[in-house]
């Protein structure tokens, strides 16, 4: 019996050892989960930098040039854009307006026709006095939208104006049930496409 009551401390020690590994292996999961959700809540998504964009008619009125972005949530050329485009307002912010409009949005139908937006991503370059002085369609590397951005700054000549990149195609029905419009124009968000009457 003396033997039982020898072994029986050393096992209480095991379990307080095993015990004190599980708790610490339960906080270190706690941390690691919560440090992992906050870096997953910063990754930028278009629908973040929406809400976080200039509104137009801000931007065309105070005096800074302006990014106008033409995008869609179902457009991948404009996802694949957000890194890149998160790092170049971060870059840009204090200098240049930066502004998205969704052309799912018919609120959006008169600055689409003005500006010839027939893709998307299209971007719009505005100077300070809110006139458009160029424009690209497509996806566009970093180096490339930051030189136009450089020179709008500058108010130089953008010298990538009208470059074209990678753009979404919109499969949606074109429509005048879907578009809104019967009066036989070309919808922008048709990329081109007549409109059926």
């Amino acid at each position: 019996m003396a033997d039982t009551k020898a072994s029986q401390p050393s096992s209480s020690g095991g379990d307080q050892l095993r015990n004190g590994i599980i708790a610490l292996v339960a906080v270190v999961l706690t941390v690691l989960v919560f440090f992992g959700l906050r870096v997953q809540s910063t990754v930028p998504t278009l629908g973040s930098m929406a809400e976080a964009a200039v509104p137009l008619d801000v931007a065309l009125a105070n005096g800074k040039p302006s990014l106008v972005e033409f995008y869609a949530d179902w457009c991948g050329s404009c996802q694949a854009m957000v890194p890149a485009m998160a790092e170049i307002e971060e870059q840009y912010s204090g200098d240049i307006n930066f502004v998205m409009l969704n052309v799912d949005n018919d609120k959006w139908l008169p600055e689409m026709g003005t500006y010839d937006v027939d893709g998307i991503p299209h971007f719009e370059f505005f100077n300070g006095n809110g006139q458009s002085v160029a424009s690209t369609l497509g996806e566009q590397p970093q180096n490339i939208m930051a030189a136009n951005l450089n020179a709008l700054i500058e108010q130089s000549p953008l010298p990538y104006a009208e470059a074209k990149g990678a753009m979404s195609e919109s499969d949606r029905d074109l429509t005048t049930a879907t578009l809104g419009s019967s009066n036989g124009q070309t919808d922008p968000r048709s990329h081109g496409a007549q409109v059926k009457s």
